[in-house]
């Protein structure tokens, strides 16, 4: 667990082989296909990475799951009377739509808001709660996102349009389900179609808007559908602990050439799979490195599928996840909330400290977003993204926040061409992500802290004792975390203290099981072998309900006391087990 863990002479080997030739060739094939999830060009890229995998000798497999995927098709919206006008809309990925037939209706402005913040993108902003909608089409800024889009469908509203920041519209996906759908996750799509919009047109919808009212027609199509799209999985054997793997990860499908999105990531995992396996008799567990379809149209449906298939042996011998998204951008030259859970922060920190000689922030309680479709399983997440724009860039730029491509706002648009990625920011993030990688792979520990994770979990504790006031007492799940962290604190010391091998995976073990309680209580509510909604989820989410107690009428407050009771229940008794794995 010591984060400053490495193995000089072996890093120093692995980092030296690792060059721009192989990668920049990906990267400049890949600018010419439009990787959509299932298809053809998505099938070439295939090809071109497992064409290189065959030449250097490194085993493969090539899954073809049946995945619910939905392309986006064209939109239309026009202003209606004498003075109409044509716009330029998308609709996003899993939209209802209207089968391409146009809908009359008036156009109504909700005020809205647009992100403040990359964590902002993917938070929970309700709009027009409350309003009487019935038969407008509704009009408010934003990308978009499938719950606003739920509250304006029940309200009465036909559609929503949502004006994005900046001149490019950003594609994007509605659907809160996570991955392809089962009887309990159905149905989490918005009830009404969904437009996106770029802001001056938005804004001059909003001045005619001023003048008088608007009536608008719009027409969307998607094509939605079970298809089978392509997973790529490699691995490079381990020495001495070959069932043990660290599981490195990226997707391959884009939003249009998607060079930056992730063309970079795919390319990363590409050359560092050509030098590990040039080490691979100096690794003691195994490297798995997959590229994932159904990413930006599936809502991460490739990962989901992996980790619903190989969920025992996930459980039983995944060390931890690295995901691999938007590295190596032009101008992104700083390592500032960069996504990593809390017990691998410190680590994540010295990695980049070490390679590069910067400091770096993250974001301790990850995003649900991303790949990160482990979190149900257990699975520490090291990285979400890389290296990004300075935010003082950002703002000389005046770009607004986005959820990829290092800070530059081609994410997720037509401009997420060649000049998106940057040689020498490829060549520095290749080499932070082989140096976790190595260090994930070889440490004798895996150079995580799981007293930073129950000091977090105590920490959302504490914020839902004070949501709750007198009305629910967590005082015995403090207990129980405080007992963790005194085990903790036992076990760890004993880990310092010792360099018997045997001993030493006993303990990797332990720690290893510990993390499949502690990473499930903090990130999901909806069990082990399912996966949450795809929106903001905040820490130890069994307590959740704690939120409504204070505004609840009193049969309401009684559902939510014994909603907290029996999830009292199963946190501490999953506690209890964490404390007696250490013990």
């Amino acid at each position: 667990m010591n984060p400053a863990w490495r193995d000089e002479t072996t890093e120093a080997a692995i980092l030296n082989d690792i060059s721009l030739d192989e990668p920049w060739n990906l990267i400049e094939q890949f600018s010419t296909l439009v990787r959509l999830s299932g298809s053809r060009d998505e099938a070439k890229a295939v090809t071109l990475i497992t064409d290189r995998l065959t030449e250097w000798g490194i085993d493969y497999e090539v899954h073809h799951p049946t995945c619910l995927i939905s392309l986006p098709g064209p939109a239309t919206l026009r202003t209606l009377g004498d003075e109409g006008r044509t716009y330029t809309v998308k609709t996003p990925s899993f939209s209802p739509d209207t089968g391409g037939q146009e809908v009359e209706a008036e156009l109504l402005y909700v005020p809205g808001r647009q992100a403040s913040s990359g964590l902002d993108l993917f938070a929970e902003q309700r709009t027009a709660q409350g309003q009487d909608l019935r038969g407008k089409i509704v009009m408010t800024e934003g990308l978009g996102i499938a719950a606003r889009g739920f509250d304006l469908g029940e309200s009465g509203a036909v559609a929503a349009i949502f004006i994005n920041p900046g001149e490019r519209i950003h594609e994007g996906i509605t659907t809160t389900t996570w991955g392809s759908p089962d009887l309990q996750s159905l149905g989490r799509t918005p009830p009404v179609p969904i437009l996106t919009i770029n802001r001056p047109d938005g804004e001059d919808l909003i001045e005619q808007l001023k003048r008088g009212p608007v009536r608008v027609a719009f027409s969307n199509q998607t094509d939605t559908g079970w298809r089978q799209i392509p997973i790529i999985v490699a691995e490079v054997r381990g020495e001495k602990r070959p069932d043990e793997f660290v599981l490195f990860h990226g997707h391959l499908d884009s939003w249009h050439v998607g060079i930056g999105d992730n063309a970079t990531g795919d390319a990363t995992l590409l050359e560092l799979a050509r030098v590990f396996k040039q080490h691979e008799g100096k690794l003691d567990r195994t490297l798995r490195i997959a590229w994932w379809s159904g990413h930006s149209h599936g809502r991460y449906a490739g990962s989901t599928w992996y980790a619903d298939t190989y969920a025992h042996d996930i459980l039983h011998n995944c060390v931890s996840h690295i995901n691999c998204d938007s590295p190596g951008c032009r101008w992104a030259t700083v390592y500032e909330d960069v996504s990593w859970m809390i017990e691998a922060e410190a680590f994540c920190q010295q990695v980049i400290r070490d390679v590069t000689g910067m400091e770096s922030t993250g974001e301790g309680h990850v995003l649900r977003a991303g790949d990160c479709s482990f979190n149900n399983l257990g699975v520490t997440t090291c990285f979400m993204l890389s290296s990004t724009m300075p935010k003082e860039l950002v703002e000389e730029k005046g770009y607004h926040p986005v959820g990829g491509c290092g800070g530059n706002i081609a994410w997720h648009t037509e401009d997420d061409t060649l000049e998106i990625a940057d040689r020498e920011n490829l060549l520095r993030d290749m080499k932070v992500y082989a140096t976790a990688v190595i260090r994930s792979l070889n440490a004798p520990i895996p150079p995580f802290d799981y007293r930073a994770t129950v000091d977090e979990l105590r920490d959302a504790v504490t914020g839902y004792q004070r949501a709750a006031a007198d009305r629910f007492d967590f005082s015995r799940s403090r207990a129980a975390l405080d007992t963790l962290r005194s085990s903790l604190d036992t076990f760890y010391g004993a880990v310092r203290e010792d360099s018997d091998e045997a001993r030493m995976k006993s303990y990797a073990a332990a720690q290893r099981n510990l993390s499949r309680i502690l990473v499930t209580l903090g990130y999901t509510a909806d069990g082990r072998f399912r996966q949450d909604p795809a929106r903001g989820i905040p820490a130890l989410p069994l307590f959740v309900a704690a939120r409504d107690l204070a505004d609840a009428s009193v049969d309401e407050r009684h559902l939510l006391i014994n909603e907290l009771t029996r999830a009292q229940n199963q946190v501490i008794w999953e506690l209890e087990q964490a404390a007696a794995l250490v013990s």
